[in-house]
């Protein structure tokens, strides 16, 4: 499953219901670049167990605002909605699988 890039009209729907990890990033972000490839893995990697999904904060500014996102990259986690832990910066991989796997 490819990351799912998602748009303020499609925020809520996408995130309600089970776990969801969403990347807050910018093209011209260095360290979000860095990132990106691991994204990728983990959008595979958790195919139909976890959604994994990705916003472009300078397309849906209003988004980062909600979500308070003042530093990107920034990863947050939902369960059925609500928010339940955010990374910010580039971490290890083995951060968003350890996140993942705890709400799974």
């Amino acid at each position: 499953m490819a990351i799912i890039h998602l748009t303020r009209d499609a925020f809520d729907k996408a995130v309600a219901s089970g776990v969801s990890m969403v990347d807050f990033w910018a093209t011209w972000c260095g360290p979000c670049r860095m990132l990106a490839p691991v994204m990728e893995e983990l959008a595979g990697q958790y195919e139909g167990r976890a959604l994994v999904g990705k916003v472009d904060v300078d397309a849906e500014q209003d988004l980062a605002v909600r979500f308070g996102v003042m530093s990107i990259p920034t990863v947050i986690f939902f369960k059925d909605g609500q928010e339940v832990d955010r990374k910010v910066g580039v971490m290890p991989p083995s951060s968003y699988t350890d996140a993942l796997d705890g709400l799974l």
